[in-house]
């Protein structure tokens, strides 16, 4: 009876000890050691990857946002701010009150298949709405020159990135609204254009966000001059 208890109290013991150790190495030294490591070489990416402007956090790189202007009395959805680039369209799942730029309540694609007449009719208005915001007194947009993602959104709902040829296409509108040329936008463009990654992943890019910040600098500095 006597070695019975204390051969399950050393069992206890040893138990114990080996929670403790694990405890401390799994649940503090390793998670330390991995946000170190992430904080030194990887720090932007570990915090979120956050844009900053004028010295304050303006979003992530990773997450789009909208550009709209205030949403007026008896409208459903605000209208697009047009002096900015915006980014692809937004269908996702829900809304909340916390993400006001990009209402989505969760990330994910409208499930929509390419037949349906929903997604159908939603692309139609889109691309005449492209046309509308788009065309200029000196510059017509036509259905052939727009893109895929300027008229459907992306599987995640939140790419924060457009093609190139829909920030092309956004050029003379965006130069038009605030009054600069549009040589001057479209070099905004080319160089806020990314590249595949390692020159062959992926397709190019230009990221929305850090595009708007370029050209309200551009703006700021035109107003001043």
């Amino acid at each position: 009876m006597n070695n019975s208890v204390g051969n399950t109290a050393r069992l206890l013991g040893a138990g114990l000890r080996a929670l403790l150790v694990l405890t401390v190495i799994c649940g503090v030294l390793y998670p330390l050691a991995v946000t170190g490591v992430a904080q030194t070489l990887f720090h932007d990416k570990a915090n979120g990857s956050e844009i900053t402007s004028d010295g304050k956090v303006v979003g992530s790189e990773l997450i789009a946002q909208r550009y709209d202007l205030p949403l007026r009395k008896g409208q459903e959805t605000p209208a697009p701010d047009l002096r900015w680039f915006q980014p692809r369209p937004s269908n996702g799942l829900g809304e909340n009150s916390v993400n006001t730029q990009y209402k989505l309540l969760l990330s994910g694609a409208t499930n929509l298949s390419g037949d349906s007449k929903e997604l159908i009719k939603q692309v139609r208005a889109a691309k005449a709405a492209i046309i509308k915001d788009n065309s200029t007194a000196t510059h017509k947009v036509t259905p052939s020159s727009i893109p895929a993602d300027a008229v459907t959104s992306s599987a995640s709902g939140l790419d924060p990135h457009i093609s190139p040829a829909y920030a092309d296409l956004q050029v003379h509108r965006v130069a038009e609204k605030n009054h600069v040329s549009a040589a001057r936008v479209q070099k905004l463009v080319d160089e806020n254009t990314e590249g595949r990654t390692l020159g062959f992943m992926g397709e190019p890019r230009v990221n929305v966000l850090r595009l708007n910040i370029a050209l309200k600098d551009l703006t700021e500095r035109s107003h001043d001059s």
